[in-house]
């Protein structure tokens, strides 16, 4: 503590930097010691999606990692992401609240004004993985493949109902672009995740979707859905019979997703950097790449300046998916 005498016996200069002294070291401590309590990772979606499915493989990692730390998954699903995403825009910067995004983050940009920007609004951490989807409907629906849906879908406009995970979600934008691309009236359903949508496909009150190829796979070993169509551009190798959708009659349909991990704007740079080696080593073992890889997802790596590069990048292309669907969405309440 500085004293009063002690303010009068010290040149100005040095007074100065004392005091800069004593009021400085608290964060970079706290960033050397990070992290001394549980980080909590927000996915903007509720339980049984991919990106849950992500976060639950990079949750228990980074615990190791950070020495037993808890990292515990916080699943805050609605509006297409919007919601968690907020609410990892206004979380407290210390890194102690993290975010794990998908495709979503560079489509709902495109489609409203947003109360946060998908760049400086986060600190960027680290792309994660990509992961194809794919076209399926219920086992009740008489089409067995991608042309007969269409087909049918032609003798039935507006009849056909689509499920998404959310309106302004990757699969809400899948199947917005193969409604266009093949010419058809769907039916657009939003639920609150994939795993909502999913249970109303298994039910047939869905008649279409787009989910991810792990969520598919267990469905269509028993019978339950039918593949139509990867929305890749080559086949996966979990369903090597399966084609994709452009090899079907629409030529040129992609809809490859991703994840990444980001935390809100202002992270000190030496935890964002923490945590952005930390991932790295987590991305590069074995065990880790083998379960993505049995999943229908690679890794792909990006360090925080090229995450920027590419989120920038995703969201011009999707802005052209916007246009040709003339899709757009009431601002988010």
């Amino acid at each position: 503590m500085i004293t009063k005498s002690m303010q009068m016996a010290l040149p100005l200069g040095v007074l100065s930097v004392a005091v800069l002294l004593l009021a400085s070291p608290a964060p970079v401590v706290a960033a050397e010691n990070y992290p001394t309590r549980p980080i909590r990772l927000i996915v903007p979606f509720a339980p049984g999606g991919g990106t849950d499915m992500v976060a639950r493989v990079i949750a228990p990692k980074l615990s190791e990692r950070f020495g037993g730390t808890p990292v515990i998954v916080d699943n805050r699903g609605g509006a297409g992401a919007v919601i968690g995403t907020a609410m990892a825009a206004k979380a407290t910067p210390d890194g102690y609240t993290l975010l794990v995004c998908d495709t979503a983050h560079t489509i709902q940009p495109v489609l409203q004004k947003l109360e946060y920007d998908p760049v400086k609004s986060f600190s960027l951490i680290a792309s994660l993985v990509t992961g194809d989807s794919m076209l399926v409907s219920p086992a009740s629906v008489p089409a067995r493949t991608l042309q007969e849906f269409i087909a049918l879908a032609k003798q039935k406009p507006g009849q056909l109902v689509a499920g998404t995970a959310g309106a302004g979600s990757s699969g809400h934008m899948a199947l917005e672009l193969f409604r266009v691309m093949a010419g058809i009236d769907l039916i657009m359903a939003h639920y609150k995740g994939a795993g909502a949508a999913t249970i109303d496909l298994l039910g047939g009150t869905v008649h279409i979707s787009n989910i991810t190829i792990q969520a598919a796979v267990p469905h269509l070993k028993s019978g339950r859905l039918k593949a139509l169509g990867v929305g890749g551009l080559k086949r996966s190798a979990l369903l090597p019979d399966v084609p994709t959708v452009s090899e079907s009659g629409l030529t040129g349909y992609l809809t490859t997703g991703w994840r990444g991990l980001m935390g809100p704007a202002g992270m000190p740079p030496e935890i964002t950097g923490r945590l952005t080696r930390e991932v790295k080593a987590i991305l590069t073992s074995d065990d880790v790449k083998t379960h993505f890889s049995n999943n229908a997802m690679e890794i792909d790596y990006r360090d925080p300046k090229e995450f920027a590069v590419f989120i920038a990048d995703e969201i011009q292309r999707w802005k052209g998916v916007v246009s040709k669907a003339n899709i757009s969405l009431q601002p988010q309440k």
